[in-house]
């Protein structure tokens, strides 16, 4: 047997307890391969752990592990460092859980903390650093540990109550759902809760839109007053936020 189809054999057997790969590794080789495979599905469960606190708070441990190890069976590690493997358990939490958005909700947030946290550093922009920029032909650059995500119930205030060791209210729909924005702050993760309208256009400057254009687009849908009111004001929560972290001019 060459190596690569052992190191097949043996991923078959972690992953799905093929019986064939075990005859084919050898006869001997079960109770090895069985502590083999308890220590990689106790590291899995180790992860997910660590790494959704807040979302186990809320479901209670024993419905948290049962979604651990529907998680393990459904999804395999898929990259070479397990600080990776989090990333799909709130979308496996959203199809256990499909009439409790909150679940899914909170999951997101606790991991996308958690990648803010050790994200790329990158110094944040201050007040007094823009007072010579061309607005015009002003191009903002965010974080590289900004994520956003859609928010539909108020996920964030229950995450932020069981974090606080209170009593966590009740599970509400929002009125308008809106999102989350996460990053870092410093040397500690943040979030905010946002609308609809700040979400397409953070979007849209993230992806590239001048400021100019930005200012264009919320006078489009907001009239001109409150447009341009707006569009300042969002541009003065993210500097002071910290999440602009350079400005391109445009040629």
């Amino acid at each position: 047997m060459s190596l690569l189809a052992l190191q097949r054999d043996v991923r078959s057997w972690l992953i799905d307890e093929d019986a064939a790969a075990a005859i084919r590794i050898g006869e001997g080789a079960a109770p090895g391969l069985r502590v083999h495979q308890n220590n990689y599905r106790s590291q899995l469960v180790a992860c997910l752990e660590e790494s959704f606190g807040r979302t186990r708070d809320w479901i209670g441990g024993e419905a948290f592990h049962e979604a651990v190890v529907a998680h393990i069976d459904r999804v395999p590690p898929s990259s070479w460092t397990l600080d990776a493997y989090p990333r799909d358990f709130p979308a496996t939490l959203a199809m256990l859980y499909p009439d409790d958005a909150e679940v899914a909700e909170l999951a997101w947030l606790d991991c996308a903390l958690g990648e803010a946290f050790v994200g790329p550093d990158a110094e944040a922009l201050t007040a007094d650093s823009l007072a010579d920029v061309d607005w015009d032909r002003a191009i903002l650059r965010f974080s590289p540990t900004l994520d956003i995500a859609d928010l539909t119930t108020n996920a964030t205030a229950i995450w932020s109550a069981l974090t606080a060791d209170e009593v966590p209210p009740a599970v509400e729909l929002l009125p308008e759902a809106g999102a989350i924005l996460v990053w870092r702050q410093g040397m500690a993760a943040q979030f905010r809760a946002i609308d609809r309208s700040e979400q397409r256009i953070l979007l849209s400057a993230r992806a590239g839109l001048s400021f100019a254009d930005l200012c264009l687009a919320t006078v489009d849908a907001h009239g001109e007053e409150e447009g341009i009111a707006r569009a300042g004001a969002m541009l003065g929560q993210w500097i002071r936020d910290g999440l602009i972290s350079a400005i391109d001019i445009a040629e």
